[in-house]
C-alpha cells in the first residue's frame, strides 16, 4: 500500500475552523464549507478524510456531529473514509462517531492518563481505533479540557503490549506552523512496529517524502492543504505508488 496523504477537515460550530494561540477561529477557505472542502479534497485524489470536531477538542461539546455526518455522506458516496478526531476521550465518545458511520476514529491523548481504557477500547474495536499522542519534547500533552503530562517513554512502554493498531503522532509545537513535520517524534513512536501517522507541521511534498522515509505509513495535512500551499492532487499521485 502506497503512503496515505490525509487531508484535515477542522471544524468549529460547523465551519471550517484553524486552531489558534485563542483557540478555534473560522477561515475563510472554500467558502467556510466542510462538505465543499471535503469534495475538493476528494477531487485531488485523497481516499481519505481526517475531520476534528475543534469544540469537542477544546470545549468537550460536541457541536459538529452534524457537520461529520455530512462529510461522511458525501465521502460515502465517493468511495472514500473518513477518520474523525477531535478530543475523543470517553467509551461514550468513541461508540458515537463510529455509529454516526466514520470507519475510524482517533482517540485523544486525554485518554492516555487511563491506560486500562485504552487497553479495552483498542482491543474490542481493534482497526477501528487510532491511539492519537500529541507530543511536545519528551511529553505527552493534550489539548483541551482533558489535560495529561505524561512521560513519552513511559507511554510507549505502556501501550506497546497493548491491542493498539495505529497510533497518530502530532507535534504540538509544529500544528498550523509549516515549518515541517517533527521526524524525531515518528521515529520514536516507530518503535512500537505498527502503523504510524505523522500529524503536525507538514508543509511540502518534500516534507511528506521525509516523514515517509521516518518510517511512517501516512501524515495529515491541515492548513497546507487549507491554504493550497502545494498540489494536492501532485502529492497524492506521487505518494500512492
Amino acid at each position: 500500500m502506497g503512503f496515505e496523504v490525509i487531508p484535515a477537515i477542522d471544524v468549529t460550530e460547523g465551519r471550517l475552523g484553524r486552531l489558534t494561540p485563542a483557540g478555534p477561529v473560522a477561515v475563510p477557505a472554500f467558502g467556510g464549507d466542510p462538505v465543499t472542502a471535503a469534495e475538493a479534497y476528494m477531487r485531488a485524489g485523497a481516499r481519505r478524510l481526517h475531520v476534528v470536531d475543534m469544540d469537542l477538542a477544546f470545549t468537550g461539546a460536541a457541536l459538529n456531529v452534524e457537520t461529520v455526518m455530512a462529510v461522511r455522506r458525501v465521502a460515502l458516496f465517493h468511495g472514500v473514509r473518513v477518520q474523525a478526531s477531535g478530543g475523543v476521550v470517553t467509551e461514550d465518545d468513541v461508540a458515537h462517531l463510529l455509529d454516526v458511520g466514520v470507519d475510524r476514529v482517533v482517540l485523544g491523548s486525554g485518554a492516555l492518563a487511563t491506560p486500562t481504557l485504552v487497553a479495552d477500547l483498542v482491543e474490542r474495536y481493534e482497526e477501528r481505533i487510532v491511539v492519537g499522542i500529541e507530543v511536545e519534547g519528551d511529553r505527552v500533552r493534550a489539548r483541551g479540557p482533558a489535560s495529561v503530562d505524561l512521560a513519552l517513554d513511559d507511554t510507549l512502554a505502556w501501550l506497546d503490549p497493548t491491542a493498539a493498531s495505529r497510533f497518530i503522532v502530532t507535534s504540538l509545537r509544529r500544528v498550523g506552523g509549516l515549518a515541517g513535520p517533527d521526524l524525531d517524534a515518528v521515529r520514536r513512536v516507530g518503535v512500537l512496529e505498527r502503523p504510524v501517522l505523522a500529524a503536525g507541521g507538514v508543509a511540502s511534498v518534500e516534507d511528506l517524502l521525509s516523514v515517509r522515509a521516518a518510517g511512517a505509513e501516512g501524515a495529515v495535512v491541515g492548513r497546507a492543504a487549507l491554504e493550497a500551499a502545494f498540489d494536492l492532487s501532485a502529492a497524492v499521485d506521487l505518494l500512492a505508488g
